[in-house]
């Protein structure tokens, strides 16, 4: 191979690794991989128990859907456009022995049913949570749980919150939620 083939090469991989490292900020919000604890804190604030199915939006590596199912014995779905996350989450709920309980969906969670979820979580951004609110609103069932790290959702307010992690709690039916066309000029 000549020098500028490898050259080449080498722009290529880079854009490659570029386009999957802001891939996900691209479509909604940036990989940046919640602290074990702050897993636990988010799904201890929304009781997470045995009858609950959780819906993880932009799931990453997995490891809510995975620490749903494992520590609270939990149904978990997450939903996630990066397909290399997909694939590591997927294997890592497969060497898990967890696939009857947890699985991973690729795609856009704009674009996916969540209606049976009891519990979504979610690390997204500003812009993202206020346009999820009237699909929540549209798709969620009263008594659905909702647990936002580091962004609220304006306009709603929170069950709870801590506001020293930064974790608030939503109820659909519950703390006034609604959806004003103040809440709207995002679309």
């Amino acid at each position: 191979m000549t020098f500028s083939l490898y050259i080449l090469i080498v722009i290529a991989l880079i854009g490659l690794f570029l386009i999957w490292i802001f891939w996900s900020s691209i479509i909604g919000a940036g990989f940046q991989p919640t602290s074990k604890k702050l897993v636990k804190q988010m799904l201890d604030m929304a009781e997470v128990g045995t009858g609950d199915i959780v819906y993880d939006l932009g799931s990453g590596d997995g490891r809510i859907v995975i620490n749903a199912v494992k520590k609270y014995n939990a149904k978990a779905v997450g939903l996630e456009a990066d397909p290399s996350r997909v694939f590591w989450s997927r294997l890592v709920i497969t060497l898990s022995g967890i696939g009857n309980r947890a699985k991973i969906v690729w795609g856009n969670f704009f674009n996916q049913n969540i209606s049976e979820a009891t519990v979504v979580t979610l690390f997204l951004s500003d812009t993202a949570n206020q346009k999820l609110k009237s699909k929540f609103l549209e798709e969620l069932k009263p008594g659905t749980r909702i647990v936002s790290y580091v962004w609220k959702f304006r306009g709603w307010k929170p069950v709870k919150a801590d506001e020293t992690e930064e974790i608030y709690l939503y109820v659909i039916g519950q703390s006034n939620l609604s959806l004003k066309e103040r809440d709207i000029r995002y679309y």
